[in-house]
């Protein structure tokens, strides 16, 4: 990754999520933009495991970006480049 150009001005942060259905979330980002993320199927290993319970899902908090109490939490740059534009 000696090439790797970091894409955004700032460091990416989540600003606000809303829980929308199923593993969808209402993502809004530093950088003035909203997403919705779906995580379906994507929250995978042992530290997320206690999730696959919807209403475990439902409990996240931000922290710069999505974390829950299970100590899981997701890169915003990865929950950026997954979500789709409103």
């Amino acid at each position: 990754m000696e090439n790797y150009v970091y894409p955004f001005e700032t460091i990416l942060e989540v600003n606000k999520a809303k829980y929308i259905d199923g593993y969808k979330l209402l993502i809004s980002f530093n950088t003035g933009e909203k997403k919705i993320v779906d995580l379906e199927g994507k929250l995978e290993g042992p530290v997320f495991k206690p999730l696959q319970n919807i209403e475990e899902f439902k409990k996240f908090k931000i922290d710069y970006t999505i974390e829950w109490a299970s100590g899981a939490d997701i890169a915003p740059e990865y929950l950026y480049e997954i979500g789709e534009p409103i």
